[in-house]
């Protein structure tokens, strides 16, 4: 196995040190509770960080992801192995994780393209698009809209409607896979040493997409209910794949609801239509609300510009303004921790 085939490049060789001997480098293939799975030029290992490396942890962020790469030392006469640095990652999707903890959760690390997908059904929701996309932009990976289940619609124009007024620029490709339909555009975009993530709802159909890009049975697949076209869960970890054309795919479980991370930019770069009209406002905190020569109003006085798709703006915006206000307190409790942590250490010599 070629590291290059694994995404390896220039960004990452250059974090390694020359002199580190009996240690080499691989990729975090999948992630387990306290372990990972690495992959290198040398093999599979089982794997687990170091005490030093856990040490000097202070969040999530610290310990490695799914895509991540890792500098790790074989265990002699085992399928083991030691991981004692986290290298640089150059993109990551991240999420704030459930519940009232201020901490980010990384979906997938070293990505390159985002597959946000969805069903042509009832799963098909543009407002938890506009979710996805804003947190695809802040990753640093390029965004693709990969909808599914195409055999089984009638009429996709209204949803490609939906996308080229809620998501403009946006690539999207229409995909089946019962009929292979899109599944050639999806391996054209995973060359060797690309990496990407697919993301979506359960029951969107990525299980199935994974197996008609592994051209294999290898993911198992979970019908959709009847009731409400939502899926069951059928992905219960993250894992790397590596296609047979090439290129690597992370498969991650299903997520209905996407916690925004601090992506005040990237929420500007999904809604660039709101963004430009209100740069016609006249003052410039304009809460487009009931301010007098607002732009934003006036687009949707005229129908340019639909109710929704504001008040989805103005959520989003205030979702992560509250966080931004949380992050500044649990910055300074971080910081005494950190603090309280290397006085001990201090102590101890």
């Amino acid at each position: 196995m070629k590291l290059n085939k694994l995404g390896f490049t220039s960004y990452f060789e250059e974090q390694v040190m020359d002199e580190q001997q009996n240690r080499t480098v691989a990729r975090i293939i999948l992630e387990h509770k306290h372990s990972y799975r690495v992959l290198g030029e040398q093999g599979e290992w089982l794997a687990t960080v170091s005490g030093h490396f856990a040490y000097g942890t202070n969040s999530r962020l610290d310990y490695p992801a799914v895509g991540d790469w890792v500098v790790v030392e074989k265990m002699p006469g085992e399928e083991k192995a030691i991981i004692h640095q986290l290298l640089k990652r150059k993109s990551s999707f991240v999420r704030k994780v459930a519940g009232r903890e201020i901490e980010q959760q990384i979906v997938a690390a070293n990505v390159d393209i985002v597959f946000l997908v969805m069903s042509l059904n009832d799963d098909f929701n543009i407002r938890r698009l506009e979710r996805y996309i804003t947190a695809a932009w802040d990753s640093g990976a390029k965004p693709v809209i990969v909808l599914t289940k195409l055999d089984l619609c009638e009429d996709p124009i209204p949803y490609i409607n939906e996308i080229t007024r809620h998501a403009p620029g946006v690539e999207y490709i229409l995909t089946s896979a019962i009929t292979n339909e899109g599944v050639a555009q999806l391996k054209e975009l995973l060359q060797e040493g690309v990496t990407a993530a697919l993301l979506g709802s359960s029951g969107a159909g990525k299980s199935s997409l994974t197996n008609a890009l592994m051209e294999s049975d290898s993911m198992k697949v979970s019908a959709i209910r009847e009731d409400d076209d939502k899926g069951r869960h059928t992905t219960t970890h993250r894992e790397l794949l590596m296609l047979p054309a090439g290129g690597c795919l992370i498969d991650t479980p299903g997520m209905r609801e996407l916690q925004l991370w601090d992506q005040r930019e990237s929420l500007d770069a999904s809604f660039k239509d709101i963004e430009a009209l209100a740069m016609q406002c006249r003052f410039r905190d304009c809460t487009h609300s009931k301010e007098p020569h607002c732009a934003v109003l006036l687009a949707i006085e005229e129908g340019e510009l639909e109710v929704a798709r504001l008040q989805s703006y103005l959520k989003l915006g205030k979702e992560i303004a509250f966080l931004e206000k949380k992050l500044t307190t649990q910055a300074k409790l971080d910081e005494k921790r950190k603090q309280k942590k290397l006085s001990k250490g201090t102590k101890r010599k």
